[in-house]
């Protein structure tokens, strides 16, 4: 029996591992000011009849502090990639110079870093939700394996301590990417 509670313990473990992962990816095409390659994983092109994500298609480097160049393996997707940042949330305006496309990441405003802030808060708590909902569903897995009394509670309490080490995790990961946001 306890050995598939201590399977539980371990899937809710990587379940937590990678909603903190997939937190730290959200937060990475969060603009900051700074030329990200980042920023354009959201993107992706009509590439003959199949959206692809923009970083499969072309090589995206950061040219300075401020600018991103995207070059297309094949010059005919110039446009796609146009109209695609044009269409996006980013807010960015395309130089499309033939050979690829120039992104030129305006500063940030104070006011819109602190909206980043907010924006970078709100997906922290999506985050801890995500965390929770692991706990509680590790904790509905240990209840139906019919252990003793003792067992299930430290089994319990093993699921408790692995949640607020991730919350903790997600907490690092906000205060971090906050930060990076608040610095001129």
């Amino acid at each position: 029996m306890s050995e598939q509670a201590d399977l539980i313990l371990m899937e809710v473990e990587d379940h937590m591992s990678k909603t903190v992962e997939v937190l730290r990816r959200e937060l990475a095409s969060i603009r900051t000011g700074r030329a990200n390659p980042a920023l354009l994983d959201k993107i992706a092109i009509n590439y003959y009849g199949v959206d692809t994500p923009l970083k499969q298609i072309s090589s995206i480097s950061a040219v300075e502090g401020n600018q991103l160049f995207i070059k297309p393996f094949d010059k005919s997707t110039l446009k796609s990639i146009e109209h695609a940042i044009h269409a996006s949330d980013l807010g960015l305006n395309p130089i499309n110079d033939g050979v690829g496309i120039r992104l030129i990441l305006p500063a940030l405003t104070e006011q819109r870093r602190k909206e980043l802030v907010k924006d970078v808060e709100r997906h922290g708590e999506h985050g801890k939700v995500g965390v929770r909902n692991v706990r509680r569903d590790g904790n509905e897995h240990i209840k139906r394996l019919e252990l003793s009394e003792d067992d299930e509670k430290g089994y319990l309490e093993d699921i408790q301590e692995l949640t607020n080490t991730y919350v903790k995790h997600v907490d690092e990961v906000v205060k971090e990417k906050s930060e990076e946001l608040l610095k001129i």
